[in-house]
């Protein structure tokens, strides 16, 4: 598809996709979740999980040459916010930090913006604890965490071959990519203060 021909055709069915996504944070469920593959799916099966996992990773991939430094980080700070959680540490906001970093994540992507590799991964992390929170108030055992962790890294490292590819191959559609990844933060936010 030609870039003039997205713009008029792609471009609009990304934007409403991403207006119509609503705020979707794996929070509140009524029951707890245990073993491995459902720990392993509960990242992939949330849009707004999904989402900012998959920005991170493509992120990364465009904008730093050590591209493992933010996915890491994330990866650990979730397993820290879980952790927490699950410890009883009570976290503020946890759905609209969630927006907040699909907002966040999806404008660097958008922008391209080149944080220190230090800097990104702090900032992504932070983000992270938030994350896992969100997920470690519904898993329950060790190996649920074990599967959220690896369904993480798979999720990153998913993201970081797209942005490899994408790299070499085209530089608007990540920039596009994150702005649909922006708009579903804002969206969510948007249902949370509405609701």
């Amino acid at each position: 598809m030609a870039f003039s021909s997205f713009i008029k055709r792609g471009l609009p069915a990304l934007a409403l996709a991403a207006l119509s996504f609503s705020a979707a944070a794996h929070v509140g469920d009524a029951e707890a979740h245990g073993g491995f593959l459902t720990g392993f799916l509960h990242p992939i099966t949330g849009l707004d999980h999904l989402a900012a996992m998959l920005a991170v990773g493509v992120w990364s991939a465009m904008t730093t040459k050590r591209l493992w430094i933010a996915p890491v980080s994330f990866a650990a700070l979730l397993l820290a916010g879980a952790l927490l959680a699950q410890a009883g540490v009570a976290f503020p906001a946890i759905e609209p930090m969630i927006a907040a970093s699909m907002l966040v994540v999806g404008l660097l992507l958008a922008a391209q913006v080149k944080l220190p590799e230090a800097t990104g991964a702090v900032l992504v992390g932070a983000f992270a604890l938030f994350h896992g929170a969100a997920h470690g108030q519904e898993l329950v055992d060790g190996s649920a965490l074990a599967g959220m962790v690896l369904g993480t890294a798979v999720l990153h490292s998913v993201g970081i071959a797209m942005g490899l590819g994408l790299k070499r191959a085209n530089h608007w559609l990540p920039r596009m990519a994150g702005g649909v990844v922006a708009l579903m933060g804002l969206n969510m936010g948007w249902s949370l203060l509405a609701g």
